[in-house]
């Protein structure tokens, strides 16, 4: 069995490579026309392709924060540990991390995927987060976005006991991914109560 260190996916190993992933994410929000200085980077996610790793990667993370909570979406768990101290990332405080365990999709490169922002509003459907995205963000070129090769998703994910409605919007290229909702990971979770 692969361990963390070998698969450069101990946390230290990740946490030294935070700035590269975040300028990564600070360079793709730029083409993108967005910018997200003001938004919270509420949680980043990380991908790892095995599930003896996933679980390894549970159990490392932990000993940097407290396990908020595990929930099955598309057929998977999905773990959510808050950070005791919230990661610095330039001008961000990520306040947790997403960690799933691994589906039938594998993934080029395992380690940090992706960085989840909130963009505060009442959208309940991707077609109102999209305006409201449109109306935030007025450089946010939908035709300019596809000629460039990035792609888009649009969608609502949820666990079983999930009340609030947290519609998403993928942006994603070369590996890298941002996602914008609503809500933060901390009030989806606390609408599961």
């Amino acid at each position: 069995m692969q361990d963390l260190r070998q698969a450069n996916l101990h946390p230290e190993q990740m946490l030294a490579q935070l700035p590269e992933f975040m300028a990564k994410i600070t360079a793709l929000a730029e083409q993108l026309g967005l910018d997200l200085t003001a938004f919270q980077a509420d949680h980043i996610a990380l991908r790892v392709n095995d599930a003896a790793l996933a679980s390894q990667l549970h159990q490392a993370w932990l000993a940097y924060g407290a396990e908020w909570s595990t929930n099955v979406i598309n057929g998977r768990p999905i773990v959510v540990i808050g950070f005791s101290q919230p990661l610095i990332a330039d001008q961000w405080k990520i306040e947790a991390l997403e960690l799933p365990y691994p589906s039938d999709k594998v993934y080029p490169v395992q380690g940090w995927e992706h960085v989840e922002f909130v963009v505060p509003c009442q959208a309940s459907t991707t077609d109102e987060l999209k305006s409201v995205l449109e109306a935030r963000f007025p450089a946010l070129d939908w035709q300019q976005i596809e000629a460039a090769g990035i792609k888009v998703k649009a969608s609502s994910p949820a666990g079983e006991k999930e009340r609030l409605a947290n519609p998403t919007f993928a942006f994603k290229k070369d590996g890298v991914c941002i996602k914008l909702h609503p809500c933060s990971l901390k009030a989806v979770i606390a609408s599961e109560s």
